[in-house]
């Protein structure tokens, strides 16, 4: 028998595993759009944050790093925020925890990208509604190098 902590942590694990509904056609045509930046990007390689948009680089998407504390990322210069990057955005995607997803979606709705992609793991359903009440597509608890890999 399972106790209410166990039963807790269980329904938790089980939401991590819910994901948008996009089709793998709406997925294709997503990724199709090539300006990407990329919040909470890491320098350090072994995280996802770092891997994840190398490989886009690495397959012609145009990513832009946002992290506060470096100047650049990949030999990319870095935004301390979405407000000061200065180009049209496509895709903002996100490795923040899901908790902290809120104010970055905030964020990113001035900019007026089309899509706020949520990697895998990352979930936040008042930041998706307000990110959708905005006219914004939003992909969730998904990973971009996967979905590329697994549809092209």
């Amino acid at each position: 028998m399972l106790d209410s902590k166990e039963i807790i942590s269980l329904a938790s694990r089980y939401n991590m595993m819910e994901k948008d509904p996009h089709s793998d056609d709406e997925i294709r045509s997503i990724l199709s759009l090539k300006n990407v930046a990329v919040v909470g990007m890491s320098k350090n390689e072994e995280k996802a944050a770092n891997y994840v948009p190398k490989y886009l680089l690495e397959n012609g998407y145009n990513i832009v790093p946002v992290n506060p504390t470096a100047d650049s990322i990949l030999e990319r210069k870095c935004y301390p925020s979405l407000q000061e990057v200065p180009e049209q955005i496509d895709i903002v995607d996100v490795f923040r925890p899901s908790d902290q997803v809120l104010p970055v979606i905030q964020e990113a709705i001035k900019k007026k990208p089309k899509v706020i992609w949520l990697q895998e793991g990352i979930h936040n359903e008042e930041a998706e509604n307000l990110a959708k009440s905005a006219g914004i597509k939003v992909v969730f608890n998904r990973c971009m190098l996967a979905e590329h890999q697994r549809l092209f």
